[in-house]
């Protein structure tokens, strides 16, 4: 992939809303909210005042926090900061629009998966450098890493793992969590038997979050991608959809759920297993009837095909990466301050249960005592990785390519040889574009 920057139309195509056009792709930026102003990204790098960009201001649980931390940097320092907001759902190509067009500046939030493809278009500073002074796990650098250089300074750092309920677990006689898929089989059907509805694991089976295959794909032994060639369709990936549609089959899992349709059916005490990203005990918790669910949610090491294997989970979190020009210097010493300073990201956890990403902030007391992210961090997020994918572009398209092919397979349509084999032709055909 070339590092080089790509233009306003180019980064259209990038994100998958070409069919806007250049003139879709204008309107969507005049209804931007206010704050996102026409600034070029040229000017005095060493500015005090520059932009932060984040879709978390768009979001009322977190505006509060952040709001708490400009407040506080524009008081110390000295500075003016303009908080600039896009809904999530719409942030990554009002972004790229914005950034392609010269009008964001400063500090810009990104959801980890998104880092590859924006750092693609040559408007990120490198901050390589700046990372050292940070205190930063080494799983959380690599989250801001891409093509060898830090591109983002990790701010939150978690995973994608699988949560349990030990209500459930010990009503059906299941003593410990299972560590191999032989273990997990055995006590997804142990949980069946309880019946009254109870799904024993609330897999994703809905296309939209059946990107939840990779994992699965990777405790089989695929790779996914390797020397940039597609794996999927080796005999690894092939036995694990062919496990996936035996646990659908036998009504281990159940058809047509997606994340948040699995967050309901655990809340409401009807499934013992399902996976999510570390936020989801506060989430499901809080929507669930039973206020002491939140104490029987325990994080899970993901079986593993054989002993000794290491347990797959995807890496998940958020990044901040700045842009060259106006006001780069600070920043830059903004973002080292809201990801690294322990009190900032201590508070930052009180209020939003958000792991920070440095050693001293996980050592804090009132990080470390709270059990649930404490075995998070050791059990899951320690042997997290990120996506092969996220490399690309077509990152989106690439794991809809792959869900379909996989949903395929679940309700009959294709036999998982001829659809693994399917979804390579096409993630191959992804990448060459």
């Amino acid at each position: 992939m070339t590092t080089s920057g790509i233009s306003r139309r180019g980064a259209l195509r990038m994100f998958g809303i070409g069919a806007l056009g250049v003139a879709g792709a204008g309107a969507l930026g005049a209804c931007a909210p206010s704050g996102a102003g026409t600034s070029s990204n040229g000017g005095d790098t060493k500015s005090k005042n520059f932009d932060f960009t984040s879709w978390s201001l768009n979001e009322e649980a977190a505006k509060p926090s952040i709001e708490k931390i400009i407040a506080a940097w524009e008081k110390a320092e000295g500075s003016k900061v303009r908080a600039v907001s896009y809904p999530y759902n719409e942030y990554l190509s009002q972004l790229t629009l914005k950034l392609g067009g010269g009008e964001t500046t400063g500090a810009v939030h990104l959801d980890i998966a998104w880092l590859a493809a924006v750092a693609q278009m040559g408007k990120l500073a490198d901050l390589s450098s700046v990372a050292l002074k940070g205190g930063y796990t080494n799983v959380a650098l690599d989250s801001g890493m891409y093509d060898g250089k830090q591109y983002g300074l990790p701010w939150n750092t978690g995973s994608i793992g699988v949560i349990a309920n030990s209500k459930l677990l010990e009503k059906a006689g299941i003593e410990k969590h299972p560590t191999t898929i032989e273990e997990f089989e055995g006590a997804l059907r142990e949980l069946k038997g309880l019946g009254g509805g109870v799904v024993p694991y609330a897999a994703a089976t809905k296309v939209a979050q059946l990107k939840d295959i990779f994992p699965w794909m990777q405790t089989f032994g695929c790779t996914l991608l390797e020397d940039s060639k597609v794996t999927i369709g080796d005999d690894a990936s092939i036995d694990a959809v062919t496990w996936y549609k035996k646990l659908h089959d036998e009504k281990l899992i159940a058809a047509d759920v997606d994340r948040f349709d699995a967050r309901a059916l655990f809340g409401q005490g009807k499934a013992a297993f399902y996976d999510d990203a570390i936020i989801g005990k506060g989430v499901t918790a809080a929507q669930s009837k039973d206020k002491t669910l939140a104490d029987a949610m325990q994080p899970m090491k993901r079986p593993v095909l054989r002993s000794g294997d290491t347990p797959q989970a995807l890496l998940w979190g958020g990044v901040i990466a700045i842009v060259k020009g106006k006001g780069q210097d600070a920043a830059t010493e903004f973002a080292l301050h809201t990801t690294s300073d322990r009190a900032t990201t201590t508070e930052y956890f009180a209020s939003r249960a958000l792991p920070p990403s440095t050693t001293a902030g996980l050592a804090d007391p009132k990080v470390a005592q709270d059990t649930f992210t404490a075995e998070w961090t050791e059990k899951i997020t320690d042997t997290a990785t990120g996506s092969p994918f996220w490399q690309f572009a077509q990152n989106a398209q690439i794991e809809e390519a792959v869900a379909k092919q996989v949903q395929a397979v679940l309700v009959g349509k294709s036999k998982p040889k001829d659809a693994m084999k399917k979804a390579a032709e096409e993630v191959t055909d992804l990448i060459r574009r």
